[in-house]
């Protein structure tokens, strides 16, 4: 008898928001992580299958750079390296912690940022003089390091710490900052991603449906985003990543 696959429905549907909120606002893990562990996968899975999708949309927004001429090589790549082997680290963290403790300060985190979201400080869009060389560029490597560490154990919110770094410490404008962010984050997420791979703790078929809807979220939100959208959006994200922490915490 067919069974119809609606886990598999949900998880389109969440990576369809997701993909809205990771456009136009930031935070999608928050939403996605905590969601695979409620249907049923253990967390070092659960955080492994994520990066599927994250690998997806990363990928796919730095071509799009790419392709319009925007991206901040080599420096992208100096800072994406040091990263890579901070993500090996911390993904090997998150494959070998005790699930229930995973839970508990993945519940911590999504709280602390959801506070970032909410008491956030703007970020400069006036012209600005990059600093990419120098002792700049040796700080910044160390400090994405132990960002990469980050990434690789549970990356939900890494996004607002870097272009928060970008855009303040090395003084790159938003239009660059994003263009490094996804560029840093399929850098080394291809690092987490093989860690999570080859200890297996994937499920490529909830990885799939997870990217597939999260692809699409990002094209429609790409094209039709406006500014009461966004807000909107960060209201249901925030509710509902208070609620899933809260589960997390108490009802593991």
């Amino acid at each position: 008898m067919f069974e119809f696959p609606y886990d598999l429905l949900i998880l389109v549907a969440a990576g369809l928001f997701a993909g809205f909120v990771n456009t136009m606002a930031g935070g999608g893990s928050l939403l996605t992580l905590p969601l695979l562990i409620f249907l049923g996968l253990p967390p070092a899975t659960a955080n492994g299958t994520n990066r599927i999708a994250i690998f997806v949309s990363t990928s796919s927004a730095t071509l799009g750079f790419r392709s319009k001429n925007v991206n901040s090589f080599p420096f992208s790549i100096y800072l994406g390296i040091t990263a890579f082997l901070g993500a090996l680290i911390g993904a090997r963290i998150a494959v070998e912690i005790d699930g229930l403790l995973f839970n508990k300060i993945l519940a911590i985190i999504m709280i602390v940022v959801v506070v970032l979201m909410v008491f956030k400080p703007n970020y400069k869009s006036e012209l600005l003089q990059p600093k990419t060389t120098g002792k700049t560029l040796i700080w910044s490597m160390i400090a994405f390091f132990f960002i990469g560490i980050y990434g690789g154990f549970i990356n939900a919110g890494i996004g607002f710490i870097i272009m928060l770094f970008l855009n303040y410490v090395n003084k790159l404008d938003l239009v660059r900052v994003n263009a490094t962010k996804v560029a840093l984050v399929f850098i080394y997420t291809t690092g987490a991603l093989a860690t999570f791979i080859l200890s297996g703790h994937i499920d490529l078929k909830y990885g799939i449906a997870l990217a597939v809807g999260n692809a699409a979220g990002a094209f429609f939100a790409s094209r039709y985003a406006v500014n009461k959208g966004e807000r909107v959006i960060k209201t249901v994200l925030m509710v509902m990543v208070v609620v899933m922490s809260v589960k997390l915490w108490f009802f593991n």
